[in-house]
């Protein structure tokens, strides 16, 4: 691969195919909770869709991190992605033949969110496999990939997604299923091979689960990892509980149609997209330890900014904010993560780490209806920013610039 000039053809690739597919995404994820909407206003169905999204992230994280560092990285995206087109174009047939319910949106959502557990574990170790280790380059990329995360479900897409589905609520649907096959013709058309080298690396392939158990090992064993999960579930489960309930949020205690949520989705990117392209910048002047602890501080403001809100500019201003903490804090963390850990470990340790941050999210969208149903739907936000602040608090002590420059240097 070429590490001069730029970040090279293979990685411009797999950005561009990110960036595709996340448009969809942001115009799925916008359709998705408005068509619930239509079909029910409890807050604790709406979420049961979302909840069911994220489900496969508590069933099949470690399965899919110890697949990855059996498997080509580059043939696991393309043919996820491949079959994911499939399974949102039959969603779009059953919203157009009037056949959505919420058993069906939840089913759809838990079969996509399945192939993500695979795509995201494995997306993260090609990048490291095109770019290399160096911190400055991990954070350049990472910051591109996010960027397009960003304007894709947040910025361009959300905004797109709900007026398409002013027009036809099967159109952002559509969308969503050419774009995962676009993604999968890019990502199958890059060249070489992005399976870890693991005879050289001295890990001879044994059973799944003995695999499984080296990766939870390694994580747990890592302090400094320990703490860093600790941080995206927190950060997770806090979030998603807002999330899941945003849609009512919206309509309700801020009057917005269905165009407005679109936009109000759209303005933690106007904060996250530069967040993540200045993420380098500001890693750069901020040391790595403060960074992360207080990215984590600033997000529990804001959070509790948005919850307070009543006035939509207010509140699209909160988010806005919300939207840069979260871009810096995810690049920095990211970048960290893919710089400490060995390559052939790297699947299954990614989804040690999933399985406990990403396992947060659909606890967090349930209690998010829970907590509103009984609480009011400002109650999730307000709830979230306390727990935010609390594991902030908690792993200070050992989210610190000198363990984290140790932890890099026993890897390089």
């Amino acid at each position: 691969m070429r590490r001069g000039h730029g970040l090279g053809g293979a990685y411009r690739r797999l950005w561009t195919a990110t960036a595709v597919s996340t448009l969809g995404d942001g115009m799925y994820l916008a359709a998705l909770p408005l068509l619930a909407a239509t079909l029910t206003r409890d807050p604790l169905a709406v979420s049961v869709v979302t909840f069911a999204g994220w489900l496969p992230w508590l069933l099949f994280s470690l399965p899919a991190g110890a697949l990855v560092d059996r498997l080509d990285r580059r043939r696991v995206i393309w043919t996820v992605d491949a079959t994911r087109a499939a399974v949102v174009a039959a969603l779009t047939v059953a919203v157009l033949a009037g056949w959505a319910g919420i058993p069906l949106l939840a089913a759809a959502g838990f079969l996509v969110g399945a192939g993500q557990t695979l795509v995201e574990n494995a997306a993260q170790a090609m990048v490291v496999a095109v770019v290399g280790r160096d911190p400055r380059r991990l954070e350049r990329a990472n910051g591109r990939l996010v960027a397009s995360l960003t304007v894709g479900q947040q910025l361009v897409g959300p905004p797109l997604g709900s007026a398409a589905f002013a027009v036809a609520p099967w159109l952002p649907f559509l969308a969503d299923a050419v774009s995962f096959g676009a993604s999968a013709s890019l990502v199958a058309s890059i060249r070489g091979r992005f399976a870890p080298d693991r005879n050289a690396a001295g890990t001879p392939r044994r059973g799944l689960r003995a695999e499984i158990g080296e990766g939870v090992r390694f994580l747990f064993g890592h302090r400094l990892l320990r703490a860093a999960v600790l941080l995206v579930s927190a950060s997770n489960l806090a979030f998603m509980a807002g999330e899941a309930i945003l849609v009512l949020f919206a309509t309700e205690e801020l009057g917005l149609d269905g165009r407005g949520y679109g936009l109000l989705l759209a303005t933690v990117a106007l904060g996250g997209l530069p967040g993540s392209l200045l993420a380098h910048r500001v890693a750069e002047r901020v040391p790595p330890g403060p960074l992360i602890v207080g990215g984590v501080l600033a997000g529990a403001a804001t959070m509790a900014g948005f919850g307070l809100a009543s006035n939509p500019w207010l509140a699209g201003a909160a988010y806005a904010a919300t939207g840069f903490v979260w871009g810096v804090w995810n690049v920095t963390l990211l970048s960290l993560r893919q710089g400490i850990v060995p390559d052939p470990l790297m699947g299954r340790v990614v989804g040690a780490i999933r399985l406990i941050g990403f396992g947060s999210i659909p606890i967090g969208a349930l209690l998010g209806g829970v907590v509103a149903r009984e609480l009011g739907l400002r109650a999730p936000f307000l709830l979230g920013a306390a727990v935010l602040a609390m594991a902030a608090l908690a792993a200070a002590p050992v989210v610190t610039t000198g363990a984290i420059r140790a932890a890099r240097a026993e890897v390089s």
